[in-house]
């Protein structure tokens, strides 16, 4: 039981297989038992729960990453408890009581886990926007504050210009009258 691996550079896809121990890691298989896309999160695992359990019966050794997926599936534990069945240590209502008691705390833990993936990466989006508000109000108020300066700085140019020029206009008032003083002198 093994993993072989899809998919592209860089991106990772597996399909679980059975297959000989003697054939290359993408070679020939017997047969496919599932999937494996370790890319999402949490990874997605789907799995013929039957037909893995069948072939641990039938004496199939797993590769340490397989036997870490079986693990998490439950698997092994199904296993476990079947032989521990027939052995006689426990009835098989038992044995199917203790899997499924497993089973919903195992989906419950799971769900809990996606649930808290989701909600930090919402609570990570929400701290990156407010950083992004506050350096945007930044800039905004940055911006405003050499808006407000060169504009002040217009007003005043504007009321310098506008205080030379009453400065010329009584200048030139007061040239006048003395310039016609000195025509009406000539004449």
């Amino acid at each position: 039981m093994r993993l072989q691996r899809r998919g592209k550079k860089g991106n990772p896809f597996f399909h679980l297989v059975i297959a000989d121990g003697r054939a290359p890691r993408d070679g020939k298989f017997i047969e496919k038992i599932g999937t494996y896309d370790p890319t999402t999160s949490p990874a997605q695992i789907n799995l013929d729960f039957d037909l893995a359990l069948s072939w641990l019966q039938k004496g199939a050794q797993p590769t340490d990453t397989m036997r870490a997926i079986l693990s998490y599936k439950g698997v092994l534990y199904k296993y476990h408890l079947l032989k521990g069945v027939k052995k006689g240590a426990l009835t098989e209502a038992q044995a199917e009581e203790k899997f499924q008691t497993w089973m919903k705390d195992k989906e419950a833990r799971i769900a809990a886990k996606a649930q808290g993936i989701q909600a930090k990466s919402q609570e990570e989006a929400k701290a990156r926007l407010e950083a992004e508000t506050k350096i945007r109000e930044a800039r905004e108020a940055e911006f405003a504050k050499k808006r407000a300066a060169a504009l002040e700085a217009e007003a005043q140019a504007a009321a310098e210009k506008a205080a030379a020029e009453k400065a010329e206009a009584p200048a030139e008032e007061t040239e006048a009258p003395a310039e016609e003083a000195k025509k009406e002198e000539k004449e």
